[in-house]
């Protein structure tokens, strides 16, 4: 029950918009790209019916979750709404409060929010039987030490799962993103396939699977950054927030076109394969040595 209604809570997503509601009175064909995003997750093993937050990587309500670079908390409300006790950090401090606002409607047996860069995380060691770290490595100084703190606050046999952007999609965005989005605060590194593999057993995990997903951002994104060089895109407020609408045409056309093809069951082996030759990211599931 818990998760069906988390489930709803993040189809309606984080921040609902009324911008939304009157894109979808004007066309009944409308499809918010966060939307068809959330349901091209779930078909990719995320927000699971059985308490996995990702394929592999299950929590149960005995669980500590610390989930570093928490954003928006969708992994740690996914915790929360399970039973456990969720610790989540993040660099903004009005991130951290209005999560712990959140987490506070939902049945965690505890529940606390750090300000932190993670380097060093104030946390003591061994605290943690889950660690959540998504699309963090890419914007620091020191991964590697980002990770050795991630270890040090694990549980022996605590699970990791770990995310970056896949460097196959960087390196396109690369060629058409501004130079501000490869700059600090946002993605300061590319880190390559078998570079971050590396970077996790070099911190001293085991790694249990990895693998790669989101074909449909990928493709979203240099979608943007065309229509941003448009004349119509060089119109637009500079200081819009990119993921939230309202979206140009052609993004809204590509949510429709997606939203159309995953829901053909028969389109499973094409997503899977897209997923692979260009994801938005690569995951990592892995374990901390008893």
């Amino acid at each position: 029950m818990l998760l069906s209604r988390l489930r709803a809570w993040l189809l309606a997503r984080l921040q609902p918009d009324a911008v939304r509601s009157e894109a979808s009175a004007s066309t009944s064909a409308y499809i918010d790209s966060r939307d068809c995003g959330l349901k091209d997750a779930m078909l990719s093993g995320w927000y699971r019916e059985n308490g996995e937050l990702f394929k592999g990587f299950q929590i149960t309500q005995d669980d500590v979750v610390l989930d570093v670079g928490c954003g928006p908390g969708g992994a740690t409300m996914f915790a929360a709404n399970i039973g456990a006790h969720v610790i989540f950090s993040d660099v903004l401090p009005e991130k951290i409060e209005a999560l712990r606002a959140r987490v506070a409607t939902t049945p965690a047996r505890q529940a606390q929010g750090l300000v932190s860069d993670s380097n060093p995380l104030p946390l003591e060691d061994g605290i943690a039987t889950r660690v959540v770290a998504m699309e963090v490595l890419e914007h620091v100084q020191d991964p590697a030490q980002v990770l050795n703190e991630l270890v040090r606050v694990g549980k022996p046999g605590a699970l990791y799962l770990l995310a970056v952007p896949d460097a196959r999609g960087e390196h396109m965005q690369k060629c058409i993103a501004p130079e501000s989005y490869f700059e600090a605060p946002n993605h300061i590194r590319i880190i390559e396939r078998d570079e971050f593999a590396g970077l996790v057993t070099g911190a001293g995990l085991i790694i249990e699977q990895q693998t790669t997903y989101g074909f449909f951002w990928t493709m979203w994104m240099l979608f943007h950054w065309s229509w941003a060089k448009s004349p119509a895109g060089l119109a637009q407020d500079p200081d819009k927030d990119l993921l939230h609408p309202p979206y140009p045409a052609l993004l809204n056309d590509w949510a429709r076109a997606w939203n159309g093809l995953i829901d053909m069951p028969e389109s499973a082996p094409v997503k899977a394969a897209l997923d692979d030759l260009l994801p938005k990211s690569q995951v990592i599931v892995a374990r901390k040595p008893y």
